[in-house]
């Protein structure tokens, strides 16, 4: 299974090992008789994440109505949801439909490290989207001047930097392993876990950093949503009349969605990976791989149906105006 090029090696411990080597994605274990098929619906979730997000950036970028907050983040969720289809999707197929199961190590790195950065930032952008939230419903009048172009670029770019920084150490940290015999990931994609579970050498900190990232990431993130979502909804219920009510609870629809969406599968991924050992293995790669795809193929699909807005310009691109 390792590449027939020269790899570096070092002789310890009576024990060759391998510095750099190629590594072996096995695609889904256990259900090798069936992957084609299933790599069919996850063809179709990443044609729906291309064209979607695509179309979300392309109305929101010619509409000038639409740079506001809201949509200016929602654009920013789209070009992430971009990169991280695009970042696990074309290997999965390509192992799956095709069994070209071998990936470089630099390669493999590479795409770990864009798959958990963008994960980072998507759980950022929707922070962001919180606030927006926050902000429209308990301070109305001034939403325009706290939220202003400047201030929401300055969000996307602490995003962005905040990915970076965090998710950086993974593949530094990893190139200090070192990996023995055969290098077998049982996954469809680089996920760094897997990685590090097929290095012979001390992988303490490697574990220890990963999983501070997941819970500093995560929890800090669902904190900030949840006490978002606390303040709104306090602030609503102080509002006269079901209709207001029902209004105001309604301009957050699609952002709850979107949450849930990206938080529950990514929580029960994350802690059948860790803690799931009586978890079959390629229900968790099946799940593995469906939590970097769904997201990105149906929060268009979501903000498509809830925004009007969105909806309507959408209509009006395909020549459809005449239906809404």
């Amino acid at each position: 299974f390792l590449s027939s090029k020269p790899l570096m090696m070092t002789f310890s411990n009576s024990s060759w090992r391998l510095l750099q080597p190629s590594f072996f994605l096995m695609g889904i274990p256990g259900l090798e008789e069936s992957q084609h098929w299933i790599a069919l619906p996850l063809c179709v979730l990443y044609v729906l994440a291309v064209m979607g997000n695509v179309t979300v950036i392309f109305i929101i970028w010619t509409d000038s109505s639409l740079h506001q907050p809201m949509y200016l983040f929602l654009a920013m969720l789209s070009g992430i949801d971009l990169v991280l289809a695009s970042s696990t999707a074309p290997k999965a197929l390509a192992v799956l439909l095709a069994h070209a199961h071998e990936i470089g190590y630099t390669f493999c790195l590479i795409q770990m490290f864009f798959i958990h950065a963008f994960s980072s930032m998507e759980s950022g952008v929707l922070v962001a989207m919180a606030l927006d939230r926050y902000v429209a419903i308990c301070h109305p009048l001034h939403h325009s001047t706290i939220l202003r172009p400047g201030i929401i670029g300055r969000i996307g770019m602490a995003v962005l930097v905040r990915g970076l920084v965090l998710l950086l150490p993974f593949p530094i940290l990893l190139q200090r392993l070192l990996f023995c015999r055969a290098t077998i990931i049982g996954h469809a994609y680089c996920e760094h876990m897997a990685v590090v579970k097929l290095a012979c050498s001390e992988t303490t900190v490697n574990r220890a950093y990963g999983l501070a990232v997941a819970l500093l990431v995560v929890g800090l993130d669902v904190v900030a949503i949840g006490i978002s979502y606390a303040l709104i909804l306090q602030t609503v219920l102080k509002v006269p009349g079901g209709e207001a009510r029902l209004k105001a609870f309604s301009t957050c629809g699609s952002h709850i969605c979107v949450i849930l969406i990206f938080y529950v599968p990514g929580m029960f991924s994350f802690l059948t990976h860790r803690f799931g050992h009586h978890v079959p293995h390629h229900v968790h790669v099946l799940l593995a791989t469906l939590y970097l795809l769904v997201p990105p193929a149906l929060n268009p699909l979501v903000y498509g149906v809830k925004t009007r807005q969105i909806r309507q310009r959408v209509l009006r691109v395909f020549s459809l105006k005449g239906l809404i």
